[in-house]
């Protein structure tokens, strides 16, 4: 409302209007103003900011007072068996594996050197010095020349000839053996190499190979093993609980003049069925989701996307959301709200402690016949202290959001407004607070769902380097790809020995028998041997 001095009427009420106006613009501005300055501190810190939401220190000590007064202090920590010895001291240079090949190089001192110059007498051998050096190799290029005879009877010469079966090749008359797929799906599936990069690597070793064929080579090794991909993704459908998140990735696309944006979803199993796999879909719609969990029943930790909710209505699947997306927001509320915001993460934090306190007595106990595992060792810590401490961030979230403090009085800083960032946090927070707790009543379940974004994060990194996917057969190919790389990776393998030893024998591996190729079951099978 603009209105000039010399403009402004005489009468008291219309004067009390002309006020009542500006003060609600000058808080709506005021609003607007906090929103635009938030959106501003979260760009800042995702271009120049630490990734780590980690407390200021400086803000925890301004707060202190506060937070003491909101927080009780944990409760008394359950008693650990003895602590374990103590980690030695982590400097100094690391022992080389023994594992490693290695090429001895003996410097003798000379034959005219060994005569002792006091005496005369030749000197005696009384040990030696070792050291050690890294040296490489680089990888090497070769081609397998497979030699068939022919025979024929020149007696009665009918014109039989015989030659051995030649062996099933990964590719049908393709040129690649098994390790050279398996190399490249490793280069750029696990290290994050492009095509483009493989083409001129390869043609340092005199090899010519064009994108297109490494392309090609991708494609033929992803129907290659898709027959282990779905017993995987059966797998994971058998879980009690799953873990899923999703990744944008740009995808060409021939009828546009850009790419458009598909879709990476990862789904973690549990312990139980430890197997990551990946799907693609070309869009975010939530037809994927459904498509794929279609046949599954348990528990899906996941954040608060709407695609969900249909997966949820069913019931048969039961909602547990992230403790790290909703303590995110409270984080990026500190630049408008900095004391709730503090105090909320303060809250946040207990609850962490707990699920390392449990870890802690897991690594600590002795393993034996009455050692307990982590999912019962989280369930009595989370019912004993974590439980009460969720009850209390509730209440507390209640009494900000109607701006009353815990006797009933107002609050000085008022409710924390619906639409500002700490209004956001605390209506997302209240708004999930049923999936946010459920944690607390299974020790199986985690408190977030950082290990689906820990198995985004390969994606991630491929994506900066490779920038696109040249096709939806291309999501589809790096699905399979990726989901094999990741469970070998998630038990410790090697993915190129895992991946050249499976490509080698699927072909004529017997298709009832498919899970002895699985990663977990490869382990097992290579430890034995």
């Amino acid at each position: 409302m603009d209105v000039a001095l010399d403009q402004l009427p005489d009468d008291a009420a219309t004067l009390k209007q002309i006020i009542a106006e500006l003060l609600d613009s000058l808080h709506s501005k005021s609003r607007q103003i906090d929103q635009l300055t938030h959106r501003l501190q979260q760009l800042l810190r995702a271009r120049f900011g630490p990734r780590a939401e980690k407390l200021d220190p400086a803000q925890l000590l301004l707060f202190a007072q506060q937070i003491l007064t909101e927080v009780p202090p944990p409760a008394a920590a359950v008693e650990a068996p003895s602590a374990a010895a103590p980690k030695p001291n982590g400097h100094g240079r690391r022992k080389l594996p023994r594992n490693l090949p290695r090429k001895t190089v003996v410097i003798d001192v000379p034959a005219e050197e060994r005569t002792c110059p006091c005496c005369g007498e030749e000197m005696t051998k009384i040990g030696e010095e070792t050291s050690e050096q890294i040296d490489y190799i680089p990888a090497s290029v070769y081609v397998i020349e497979t030699v068939r005879p022919k025979y024929a009877c020149k007696a009665c010469g009918d014109g039989t000839v015989v030659t051995a079966d030649k062996p099933r090749q990964p590719i049908e008359k393709g040129l690649p053996a098994a390790g050279m797929l398996a190399h490249v799906i490793t280069s750029k599936y696990a290290d994050h190499l492009p095509l483009n990069r493989l083409e001129h690597i390869f043609r340092r070793h005199g090899l010519q190979l064009s994108r297109s064929t490494l392309c090609g080579w991708m494609a033929a090794s992803a129907r290659l093993l898709s027959p282990l991909y779905a017993v995987m993704v059966q797998q994971v459908l058998c879980s009690k609980a799953i873990h899923t998140d999703d990744t944008p990735v740009p995808v060409l696309d021939k009828q546009r003049d850009k790419t458009r944006t598909g879709r990476l979803w990862t789904y973690r199993g549990d312990e139980v069925h430890p197997y990551t796999v990946y799907d693609y879909t070309p869009t975010h719609a939530r037809d994927g989701p459904v498509e794929f969990l279609a046949a599954f029943e348990g528990y899906l930790q996941a954040d608060a996307y709407g695609g969900y909710d249909g997966i949820y209505a069913a019931q048969k699947v039961i909602e547990v959301l992230c403790w790290a997306h909703a303590r995110r927001k409270f984080f990026e509320a500190q630049d408008t709200d900095a004391t709730r915001a503090t105090v909320a993460l303060a809250y946040v934090r207990q609850l962490y402690q707990v699920e390392r306190q449990a870890k802690q007595l897991f690594q600590q106990q002795e393993q034996g016949d009455d050692a307990r595992s982590l999912s019962a060792l989280r369930l009595e810590l989370r019912q004993e202290r974590s439980v009460l401490i969720l009850q209390e961030l509730e209440a507390w979230l209640r009494r900000q959001a109607h701006g009353v403090a815990e006797d009933g009085s107002p609050l000085p800083a008022g409710p924390a407004l619906p639409k500002s960032p700490m209004g956001v946090a605390i209506n997302y927070s209240l708004g999930n607070w049923a999936a946010l707790t459920r944690y607390a009543s299974d020790g199986d379940l985690d408190i977030d769902n950082n290990a689906s974004e820990r198995d985004l994060r390969p994606l991630v990194i491929g994506r900066k380097n490779y920038l696109f996917l040249g096709s939806d057969n291309g999501g589809r190919t790096a699905a399979v790809l990726y989901s094999l790389i990741a469970t070998a990776r998630r038990h410790g393998l090697d993915p190129f020995a895992y991946l050249r030893d499976v490509i080698a024998r699927i072909s004529d591996h017997p298709s009832n028998r498919v899970e002895e190729l699985l990663p977990d079951h490869w382990k097992l099978a290579a430890s034995v041997v």
